[in-house]
Protein backbone atom coordinates (compact mmCIF):
# COMPACT_ATOMS: atom_id res chain seq x y z
CA UNK A 1 0.00 0.00 0.00
CA UNK A 2 1.61 3.22 -0.90
CA UNK A 3 1.23 6.27 1.32
CA UNK A 4 1.07 9.22 -0.07
CA UNK A 5 2.15 12.84 2.08
CA UNK A 6 0.88 16.21 1.27
CA UNK A 7 2.99 19.33 2.59
CA UNK A 8 1.34 22.56 2.35
CA UNK A 9 2.95 25.70 2.87
CA UNK A 10 1.89 28.59 4.51
CA UNK A 11 2.88 32.03 5.02
CA UNK A 12 3.15 33.04 8.93
CA UNK A 13 0.68 35.78 9.54
CA UNK A 14 0.87 36.05 13.22
CA UNK A 15 0.86 39.58 14.57
CA UNK A 16 4.18 37.95 16.75
CA UNK A 17 5.97 37.06 13.79
CA UNK A 18 8.90 39.17 14.20
CA UNK A 19 12.36 38.14 13.62
CA UNK A 20 14.90 40.50 14.56
CA UNK A 21 17.76 38.23 14.56
CA UNK A 22 17.49 38.11 10.90
CA UNK A 23 17.68 41.57 11.00
CA UNK A 24 21.40 41.20 12.32
CA UNK A 25 22.19 38.05 9.45
CA UNK A 26 20.98 41.06 6.63
CA UNK A 27 23.21 43.83 7.89
CA UNK A 28 25.46 43.64 5.03
CA UNK A 29 22.49 44.11 2.78
CA UNK A 30 21.79 47.23 4.83
CA UNK A 31 25.19 49.16 4.38
CA UNK A 32 24.53 47.93 0.56
CA UNK A 33 21.35 50.13 0.81
CA UNK A 34 22.37 53.07 2.65
CA UNK A 35 25.45 52.96 0.20
CA UNK A 36 22.69 53.01 -2.63
CA UNK A 37 20.44 55.78 -1.14
CA UNK A 38 23.41 57.80 -0.57
CA UNK A 39 24.15 57.87 -4.56
CA UNK A 40 21.11 57.66 -5.39
CA UNK A 41 19.97 61.06 -3.55
CA UNK A 42 22.65 62.66 -5.27
CA UNK A 43 22.90 61.61 -8.78
CA UNK A 44 22.39 63.83 -11.51
CA UNK A 45 22.79 66.93 -9.04
CA UNK A 46 25.40 69.92 -10.29
CA UNK A 47 26.91 70.34 -6.62
CA UNK A 48 26.17 66.90 -5.65
CA UNK A 49 27.10 66.01 -1.94
CA UNK A 50 27.73 69.74 -1.50
CA UNK A 51 23.78 70.57 -0.76
CA UNK A 52 24.36 68.27 2.70
CA UNK A 53 26.36 72.09 3.77
CA UNK A 54 23.88 74.12 1.37
CA UNK A 55 21.05 72.75 2.42
CA UNK A 56 20.70 73.54 5.99
CA UNK A 57 22.92 76.64 5.61
CA UNK A 58 20.02 77.78 3.02
CA UNK A 59 17.48 77.42 5.61
CA UNK A 60 18.84 78.68 8.41
CA UNK A 61 20.03 82.11 7.13
CA UNK A 62 15.91 81.76 5.17
CA UNK A 63 15.28 81.17 9.58
CA UNK A 64 16.83 83.57 10.87
CA UNK A 65 15.75 86.68 8.44
CA UNK A 66 12.81 85.97 8.72
CA UNK A 67 11.99 85.15 12.37
CA UNK A 68 15.09 86.88 13.68
CA UNK A 69 15.30 90.18 11.95
CA UNK A 70 11.45 90.75 10.70
CA UNK A 71 9.40 88.79 13.22
CA UNK A 72 11.90 89.20 16.24
CA UNK A 73 10.96 85.63 18.12
CA UNK A 74 12.83 85.69 21.50
CA UNK A 75 16.31 83.32 21.03
CA UNK A 76 16.68 83.33 24.70
CA UNK A 77 20.26 85.22 24.62
CA UNK A 78 21.52 83.10 21.90
CA UNK A 79 22.46 84.29 18.11
CA UNK A 80 19.41 83.32 16.20
CA UNK A 81 21.50 82.10 13.51
CA UNK A 82 22.80 79.55 16.40
CA UNK A 83 19.56 79.06 17.30
CA UNK A 84 17.60 77.92 14.42
CA UNK A 85 20.68 75.87 13.35
CA UNK A 86 20.70 73.69 16.34
CA UNK A 87 17.00 73.41 15.60
CA UNK A 88 17.09 72.83 11.69
CA UNK A 89 20.00 69.82 12.38
CA UNK A 90 17.43 68.11 14.61
CA UNK A 91 14.19 68.17 12.97
CA UNK A 92 15.51 67.66 9.30
CA UNK A 93 17.13 64.31 10.97
CA UNK A 94 13.79 63.38 12.28
CA UNK A 95 11.85 64.30 9.28
CA UNK A 96 14.15 62.64 6.88
CA UNK A 97 13.88 59.56 8.66
CA UNK A 98 10.09 60.02 8.45
CA UNK A 99 9.60 60.77 5.08
CA UNK A 100 11.69 58.58 3.67
CA UNK A 101 10.72 55.18 5.73
CA UNK A 102 7.01 56.65 5.10
CA UNK A 103 7.07 55.17 1.41
CA UNK A 104 8.91 52.06 2.22
CA UNK A 105 6.66 49.31 0.52
CA UNK A 106 5.38 51.77 -2.59
CA UNK A 107 8.59 52.82 -2.96
CA UNK A 108 10.21 49.68 -3.61
CA UNK A 109 6.91 47.30 -4.51
CA UNK A 110 9.38 45.76 -7.25
CA UNK A 111 12.37 44.78 -5.50
CA UNK A 112 10.46 43.27 -2.80
CA UNK A 113 8.36 40.91 -4.98
CA UNK A 114 11.20 39.83 -6.48
CA UNK A 115 13.16 38.40 -3.93
CA UNK A 116 13.27 38.10 -0.69
CA UNK A 117 15.15 39.61 2.93
CA UNK A 118 13.76 41.31 5.90
CA UNK A 119 11.60 44.43 4.81
CA UNK A 120 12.84 45.98 7.79
CA UNK A 121 16.39 46.23 6.38
CA UNK A 122 14.96 48.97 3.59
CA UNK A 123 13.38 51.75 6.30
CA UNK A 124 16.35 50.84 8.51
CA UNK A 125 19.11 51.73 6.14
CA UNK A 126 17.28 54.60 5.53
CA UNK A 127 17.88 55.91 9.51
CA UNK A 128 21.41 55.40 8.52
CA UNK A 129 21.59 57.26 5.42
CA UNK A 130 19.91 60.46 7.42
CA UNK A 131 22.27 59.65 10.44
CA UNK A 132 25.43 60.11 8.40
CA UNK A 133 24.30 63.07 6.80
CA UNK A 134 23.11 64.55 9.95
CA UNK A 135 26.92 63.72 11.07
CA UNK A 136 28.08 66.32 8.19
CA UNK A 137 25.50 68.69 9.63
CA UNK A 138 27.13 68.82 12.85
CA UNK A 139 30.44 69.08 11.86
CA UNK A 140 29.06 72.17 10.65
CA UNK A 141 27.30 73.54 13.48
CA UNK A 142 30.35 73.26 15.64
CA UNK A 143 32.44 74.82 13.49
CA UNK A 144 29.44 77.72 13.32
CA UNK A 145 30.11 77.28 17.39
CA UNK A 146 33.12 78.32 17.80
CA UNK A 147 33.23 80.66 15.48
CA UNK A 148 30.17 82.75 18.13
CA UNK A 149 31.76 81.58 20.94
CA UNK A 150 35.31 83.10 19.78
CA UNK A 151 33.32 86.44 18.80
CA UNK A 152 31.89 86.74 22.55
CA UNK A 153 28.68 84.95 22.08
CA UNK A 154 26.75 83.85 25.52
CA UNK A 155 26.60 79.76 24.25
CA UNK A 156 28.22 76.96 26.57
CA UNK A 157 28.03 73.43 26.65
CA UNK A 158 26.12 71.89 29.79
CA UNK A 159 26.12 68.20 31.34
CA UNK A 160 22.95 67.42 28.94
CA UNK A 161 25.12 67.52 26.24
CA UNK A 162 26.47 63.83 27.46
CA UNK A 163 22.84 62.99 26.32
CA UNK A 164 22.67 64.08 22.89
CA UNK A 165 23.80 60.47 21.54
CA UNK A 166 20.52 58.85 23.19
CA UNK A 167 18.49 62.05 21.52
CA UNK A 168 19.40 61.11 18.51
CA UNK A 169 18.77 57.25 19.18
CA UNK A 170 15.48 58.99 20.04
CA UNK A 171 15.05 60.77 16.48
CA UNK A 172 15.66 57.63 14.99
CA UNK A 173 13.33 55.40 16.61
CA UNK A 174 10.26 57.96 16.06
CA UNK A 175 10.94 58.69 12.87
CA UNK A 176 11.29 54.94 12.18
CA UNK A 177 8.00 54.00 14.06
CA UNK A 178 5.80 57.00 12.83
CA UNK A 179 7.40 56.24 8.96
CA UNK A 180 6.83 52.25 8.89
CA UNK A 181 3.35 52.71 10.47
CA UNK A 182 2.40 55.29 7.95
CA UNK A 183 3.75 52.94 5.20
CA UNK A 184 1.56 49.99 6.61
CA UNK A 185 -1.31 52.20 6.44
CA UNK A 186 -0.46 53.55 2.91
CA UNK A 187 -0.70 50.00 1.14
CA UNK A 188 -4.37 50.48 1.40
CA UNK A 189 -4.94 54.45 1.85
CA UNK A 190 -2.61 56.11 -0.93
CA UNK A 191 -3.96 59.51 0.48
CA UNK A 192 -1.88 59.47 3.65
CA UNK A 193 1.13 59.28 1.23
CA UNK A 194 -0.13 62.64 -0.17
CA UNK A 195 -0.79 64.08 3.60
CA UNK A 196 2.71 62.83 4.97
CA UNK A 197 4.43 66.72 3.77
CA UNK A 198 1.47 68.77 5.12
CA UNK A 199 1.34 66.68 8.57
CA UNK A 200 6.01 67.14 8.71
CA UNK A 201 5.28 70.69 8.20
CA UNK A 202 2.58 71.02 10.66
CA UNK A 203 4.25 69.21 12.93
CA UNK A 204 7.07 71.21 13.05
CA UNK A 205 5.41 74.73 13.71
CA UNK A 206 4.27 72.69 17.11
CA UNK A 207 7.73 71.91 17.58
CA UNK A 208 10.09 74.64 19.19
CA UNK A 209 12.38 75.02 16.20
CA UNK A 210 11.82 78.32 15.28
CA UNK A 211 10.96 79.74 18.84
CA UNK A 212 11.50 78.72 22.31
CA UNK A 213 9.06 76.83 24.64
CA UNK A 214 10.23 79.46 27.35
CA UNK A 215 8.29 82.37 24.98
CA UNK A 216 5.16 80.75 25.17
CA UNK A 217 2.03 81.37 27.99
CA UNK A 218 2.00 77.98 30.55
CA UNK A 219 -0.77 76.54 29.08
CA UNK A 220 0.17 76.38 25.57
CA UNK A 221 4.07 75.29 27.11
CA UNK A 222 2.38 72.26 28.70
CA UNK A 223 0.24 71.36 25.64
CA UNK A 224 3.68 71.77 23.81
CA UNK A 225 5.55 69.36 25.63
CA UNK A 226 2.77 66.70 25.28
CA UNK A 227 4.37 66.34 21.72
CA UNK A 228 7.16 63.58 21.69
CA UNK A 229 10.04 66.15 19.68
CA UNK A 230 9.40 68.85 22.05
CA UNK A 231 11.45 67.80 24.37
CA UNK A 232 14.42 66.46 22.50
CA UNK A 233 14.81 69.88 20.55
CA UNK A 234 14.61 71.53 23.74
CA UNK A 235 16.90 69.60 25.21
CA UNK A 236 19.61 69.49 22.44
CA UNK A 237 19.48 72.93 22.34
CA UNK A 238 19.93 73.12 26.21
CA UNK A 239 23.31 70.81 25.90
CA UNK A 240 24.65 72.77 23.12
CA UNK A 241 23.52 76.20 23.75
CA UNK A 242 22.83 76.63 27.64
CA UNK A 243 19.76 78.16 26.38
CA UNK A 244 15.51 77.16 27.16
CA UNK A 245 14.37 75.15 29.67
CA UNK A 246 14.32 70.97 30.42
CA UNK A 247 11.69 68.62 32.35
CA UNK A 248 13.34 65.31 32.23
CA UNK A 249 9.59 64.31 33.12
CA UNK A 250 8.36 65.16 29.97
CA UNK A 251 11.23 63.50 28.42
CA UNK A 252 10.39 60.68 30.38
CA UNK A 253 7.03 60.60 28.59
CA UNK A 254 8.12 61.12 24.97
CA UNK A 255 10.22 58.50 25.03
CA UNK A 256 7.48 56.13 26.38
CA UNK A 257 5.34 57.84 23.45
CA UNK A 258 8.33 56.36 21.31
CA UNK A 259 8.54 53.36 22.25
CA UNK A 260 5.03 52.51 21.72
CA UNK A 261 4.78 53.84 18.25
CA UNK A 262 7.87 51.77 16.97
CA UNK A 263 6.82 48.91 19.08
CA UNK A 264 3.61 49.48 17.30
CA UNK A 265 4.98 49.91 14.03
CA UNK A 266 7.37 47.31 13.96
CA UNK A 267 4.28 44.57 14.38
CA UNK A 268 1.61 46.58 11.89
CA UNK A 269 4.68 46.33 9.66
CA UNK A 270 5.62 42.86 9.90
CA UNK A 271 1.99 42.19 9.51
CA UNK A 272 1.18 44.18 6.37
CA UNK A 273 4.80 42.96 4.75
CA UNK A 274 3.30 39.57 4.19
CA UNK A 275 0.37 40.09 1.96
CA UNK A 276 0.83 44.06 0.63
CA UNK A 277 1.73 42.82 -2.74
CA UNK A 278 -1.99 41.87 -3.27
CA UNK A 279 -2.80 45.69 -2.64
CA UNK A 280 0.13 48.21 -3.92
Amino acid sequence: MTQNFKTVIRPKTGWRDINLKEIWQYRDLIFLFVKRNFSTRYKQTILGPAWLILSPLISTLISTFVFGTIAEIPSDGVPYFLFYMCGNTAWSYFAYCLNSTSGTFTGNAGVFGKVYFPRLVSPISAVITGLMEMAVQVAMFAAFWIYFKLNGAAISFTWVALLIPALILQMAALGLGCGIIISSLTTKYRDLSVLVGFGVSLWMYITPIIYSTTSLPDNLRAICMINPMTPVVELIRYGCLGTGEISMGYWGLSIAVTAVLLVFGVVLFSKVEKTFMDTV
